[in-house]
């Protein structure tokens, strides 16, 4: 059966600029390439066609395809990541913006929700462009549609892992809730509170049976350290000058 907006579907793809890769699902095609991180989660990714979780120009092919599906398609800027480079998208921010580290040139920030690149730092101000860097660019992707996902439980944990890279949240649904049981500490995991607004967002556009999202986090005792056993040293016995008879 073709697919159509709103299924969701767990997607393998690389992406290319002419011969360089600068987006894969494949470990190993991001190792040769050179763009590997080893704090990014790899392997397929679950996505619903017609929210945008990838670039309009490859949702748009896949749209109509069927399960199993493999092939290529050349993405133009317009419905990759736009046109050419708009000068009104580069920004003069002040250097107090950035508390964690002060800007240097060719570092990515964002600001206000945007990510950009600092082309310069002139006084107390950064010069920060917010073009994408493959803006104006065509883009091939080569990509194979592994399996439409159908249970809910495993679409919400594919969008978790989409949006902020995460596996280690459960999930269970019952009686109009969803409850995420999230790990201790997450709080410091900045790219999970970013996104985890969106997340919720799209749950309730997603699942009209679903009233209310809860998420708990339990943080347990420490387990006590075991003593170490009591030593009871003995007295050895006195040495005596004395000989048997």
């Amino acid at each position: 059966m073709a697919l159509q907006e709103g299924d969701f579907i767990r997607l393998r793809y690389t992406g290319r600029v002419g011969e360089n890769i600068f987006d894969t699902t494949d470990e190993e095609n991001a190792k040769e390439e050179g763009i590997y991180n080893p704090r990014a989660e790899y392997g397929p990714v679950t996505v619903r066609l017609g929210s945008h979780h990838i670039i309009i120009g490859l949702e748009d092919e896949l749209v109509g395809k069927e399960v199993g599906a493999e092939g290529e398609v050349d993405v133009p800027p317009e419905k990759a990541f736009g046109g050419a480079h708009e000068d009104e998208a580069v920004k003069s921010v002040p250097v107090t913006q950035f508390r964690e580290k002060p800007p240097q040139r060719g570092m990515r920030v964002e600001v206000e929700g945007r990510e950009g690149v600092v082309v310069d730092v002139i006084g107390r101000r950064a010069v920060v462009d917010f073009n994408h860097p493959l803006a104006g660019k065509t883009l091939n992707y080569s990509y194979a549609i592994l399996e439409k996902v159908e249970e809910p439980v495993e679409q919400i944990k594919g969008l978790i892992k989409l949006f902020s890279g995460r596996t280690d949240i459960g999930i269970t649904i019952a009686d109009g809730t969803v409850e995420l049981e999230l790990p201790p500490a997450i709080t410091y995991d900045r790219r999970w509170m970013v996104w985890r607004g969106t997340l919720v967002r799209e749950i309730f556009e997603n699942y009209s049976d679903i009233n209310d999202v809860v998420m708990k986090e339990t943080i347990s005792r420490p387990e006590k350290p075991e003593a170490a056993p009591e030593i009871i040293e003995t007295a050895e016995p006195e040495e005596t000058n004395e000989t048997e008879e």
